[in-house]
């Protein structure tokens, strides 16, 4: 039985043994490392807290189990646990990590079956990812009651079981190297790029710091080995990782990768960012053309928080009737207890509705909220040109659109900027922050302020499809349809369970499919593919088939996990 008071062995001090290091030593457990090169266990050394780390085998014998966390090669797990079965004949339970090898396999080699058994982790040890806990036929009761006990003290949830760690991690990689290339082509800071999915994704963490946590040499590996099986582009490791492996910033065990770490694992805040340059106007009074979801969204969060606003639509039954759902908005947050009804209704008289443009003659921020078509918005912002005051700032709320070709139909491109709110905008607190090569410091800088006026999170990238969230989500939602149709052991809710377990995701893949639309998430792949022509942006078959049959996910009861005439996996 795994206790407090008894010893826990770890042998390869790596990404996934230095975070079960620090965990065990950090729930008071005492802990011995052992790694067999000596800049592995040095380096270590100065990060282990009151852990024994050393290169000697032999320590191991003092412990009561023994956890197997070095690199996924067969030859050198089965070398490990067959020299732990040996030498330590008072250890209850053997444990592996790995994350794809046959369990069984290693439970024979460790010539100790009975006594093995495998805790997968996709992830490790991150916030809210859980592991797999893997016996075999041979496993022995205590030996599985043990790893579930080990599995309190270091805290993640054990995943259902049958769940599959080697697609969640398939699923995983290419994601992290795509956020990898995009940090290093230089469109986006590592906070930014973090910021985004963390919160534009309600993700337990960002790709980089989840790279961190992998190690950027596993992941380089990992990656390669991938793209040798499969030859995918999407699949090639980025050169930035080799550059980083070079220089010593292996992620989290090294303490330094894309973030900084300190001795306990635990990431280091880096200070805020200097942002805007310029010099914010004062904000008093905001419009927002279009009476849509996002539009009322927009309108909710800026009456919260005390600003002046006015939605325009294109009659003022629109207006009026956007306007009363927003106030039905408030009276069910005030009857749940989460808002004051006073401050309920002076936010309502916050918000005013009109049909005609000129009522946004005066403001000093225009936000456009309306259909996801350049045409449409370039004849928005053509008549705000021609209605608004000068120095008023226009935003563009496109999620993937050209902000400079919204800005050409102004004769003021200086000051057009995009700010893609997420839905709903009232509850989600990312906003993407898209500058044009026109847009002034004036402009980029009132953007800030109104995001941090309204408590939303800013991150910053260039103007070009897809930003920062669809750039790095998409191609992951398309490579998860893929492997459903390359895989016929696959179902759809054996991955989304996979994910959400061991990744800690909210929703797994097809479940947030459906929750967005297949017939949306068609249209920015296709979107993302015409601009980058790459074939990790081109639709799945899978997912045209069911948009053209009409399968279009939550909105039309039938999807890829929905119940309908197909059954329940309609993919």
């Amino acid at each position: 039985m795994v206790q407090q008071h008894m010893v826990v062995g770890i042998v390869g001090l790596g990404s996934t043994g230095q975070a079960l290091l620090h965990a065990l030593d950090a729930s008071g457990t005492r802990v011995i490392g052992v790694d067999s090169d000596p800049a592995v266990v040095e380096r270590a050394r100065t990060r282990s807290g009151t852990a024994d780390v050393s290169g000697r085998f032999e320590r191991l014998r003092a412990a009561d189990v023994i956890i197997e966390a070095v690199s996924e090669h067969a030859g050198v797990k089965e070398d490990v646990l067959r020299r732990s079965g040996a030498e330590c004949p008072g250890v209850t339970a053997l444990v592996t990590t790995t994350a794809s090898l046959s369990v069984p396999s290693l439970a024979i080699a460790s010539g100790r079956p009975a006594h093995l058994v495998g805790l997968r982790f996709a992830l490790p040890l991150s916030p809210r990812a859980g592991a797999e806990l893997v016996r075999t036929t041979m496993t022995a009761p205590e030996a599985v009651r043990a790893a579930g006990e080990l599995l309190s003290l270091l805290g993640p949830a054990v995943a259902p079981p049958g769940v599959d760690t080697p697609v969640a991690r398939r699923l995983l990689l290419p994601y992290l190297g795509r956020a990898a290339a995009l940090h290093e082509e230089g469109y986006a800071s590592s906070e930014d790029i973090d910021n985004a999915m963390r919160l534009g994704c309600a993700l337990p963490a960002g790709p980089l710091e989840m790279l961190d946590a992998v190690g950027v040499d596993t992941v380089h590996r990992e990656l390669g080995d991938l793209h040798r099986r499969t030859g995918r582009g999407y699949h090639r490791p980025p050169s930035s990782l080799e550059r980083m492996i070079a220089s010593g910033r292996l992620g989290r065990k090294s303490g330094q990768g894309y973030h900084a770490y300190d001795g306990t694992g635990r990431r280091v805040v880096a200070e805020p960012q200097d942002r805007p340059s310029g010099q914010a106007p004062a904000i008093g009074h905001v419009g927002i053309v279009g009476t849509g979801t996002m539009a009322r969204g927009i309108a909710h969060t800026l009456a919260l928080a005390g600003v002046e606003n006015t939605m325009v639509g294109r009659t003022d039954e629109r207006a009026d009737s956007a306007r009363e759902a927003i106030g039905s908005s408030l009276r069910r947050a005030v009857e749940r207890g989460r808002l004051d009804s006073g401050a309920a209704h002076t936010a309502l008289a916050r918000i005013q509705g009109d049909h005609d443009l000129t009522a946004l003659s005066d403001c000093d921020l225009v936000i456009e909220a309306v259909a996801e078509d350049v045409s449409v918005k370039r004849s928005v912002f053509e008549q705000l040109d021609k209605v608004c005051r000068p120095g008023a700032v226009f935003a563009t709320s496109t999620s993937s659109l050209s902000v400079a070709d919204c800005a050409a139909a102004t004769s003021r491109p200086e000051a057009v900027i995009g700010m893609h709110f997420f839905n709903p905008a009232q509850v989600m607190r990312l906003v993407e922050v898209v500058r044009t090569g026109a847009t002034s410091d004036a402009a980029h800088a009132t953007a800030h302020a109104l995001c941090e006026r309204l408590g939303k999170t800013a991150v910053d990238c260039a103007d070009r499809t897809g930003f920062i969230v669809n750039f790095l989500l998409f191609p992951y939602l398309n490579h998860a349809v893929r492997a459903l149709e390359l895989d016929g052991s696959l179902g759809v809710e054996e991955v989304d369970t996979a994910v959400e377990s061991l990744l800690g995701f909210p929703l797994g893949p097809f479940g947030l499919l459906d929750t967005v639309g297949l017939d949306v998430s068609l249209a920015i792949l296709q979107r993302l593919h015409e601009a980058f022509g790459t074939e990790d942006f081109e639709p799945a078959r899978s997912l045209n088939g069911l948009v053209g049959m009409g399968h279009l996910g939550r909105k039309t009861g039938t999807g890829f996990r929905s119940r309908g005439p197909l059954g329940r996996r309609t993919a």
